[in-house]
């Protein structure tokens, strides 16, 4: 059941879709308040509209979560999601990416690896970032620099000085996801 946060966020981000101008949105929220399950529906629309989508991840860890999610969630749909990381291994990586190339992959999960030479985003629609704050502005222009103008969307429990500016001069959009989904228990940090 979504957080009425979740429901207004996956409102904006179907609105920025539909518009001419690629979306450029961050998507803020605390650990466990939904980012990943606004991503995962967000995704679905570029690829209902035949594109292909992107999860960009900073450590192996979260891309093998982030990939366990996304099989779990779309089972039981036609979509064809694989793994790009360090584990990969150099045979099944050629084999990706290939197949990434040729179209064959809707949803491709990574982690630098996607900044590899031989990855094509001739067919990409959408680009998701987690934890954005953990790339550096040369490597997000060099990923989007490589497809013609993607949806882009940057998932982040504490963004940074920059990313706040940008969202308040206008150059990104802002969803914030503020209040837990049901039956999940509260985080609490301690020192």
């Amino acid at each position: 059941i979504e957080t009425p946060d979740q429901v207004e966020a996956i409102n904006s981000i179907k609105k920025d879709i539909s518009l001419i101008k690629p979306m450029n949105r961050v998507l803020c929220g605390d650990v466990g308040f939904g980012k990943t399950e606004v991503a995962m529906r967000s995704a679905y629309i570029s690829i209902h509209s035949n594109k292909q989508v992107i999860i960009l991840c900073p450590s192996t860890v979260l891309s093998d979560q982030l990939y366990e999610s996304f099989l779990n969630r779309y089972k039981n749909f036609p979509v064809n999601i694989k793994l790009l990381n360090r584990h990969s291994g150099s045979k099944n990586k050629a084999s990706i990416v290939s197949s990434f190339n040729n179209n064959e992959i809707d949803i491709l999960i990574g982690t630098h690896a996607l900044f590899q030479k031989d990855v094509k985003f001739n067919n990409l629609g959408f680009v998701v970032i987690d934890e954005q704050h953990r790339f550096g502005v040369n490597q997000r222009q060099k990923l989007l620099s490589k497809s013609i103008n993607p949806n882009l969307m940057a998932m982040t429990a504490t963004p940074i000085p920059r990313t706040l500016a940008i969202t308040y001069n206008g150059d990104m959009d802002l969803s914030i996801i503020d209040e837990l989904p049901k039956n999940r228990p509260d985080i609490h940090t301690s020192f």
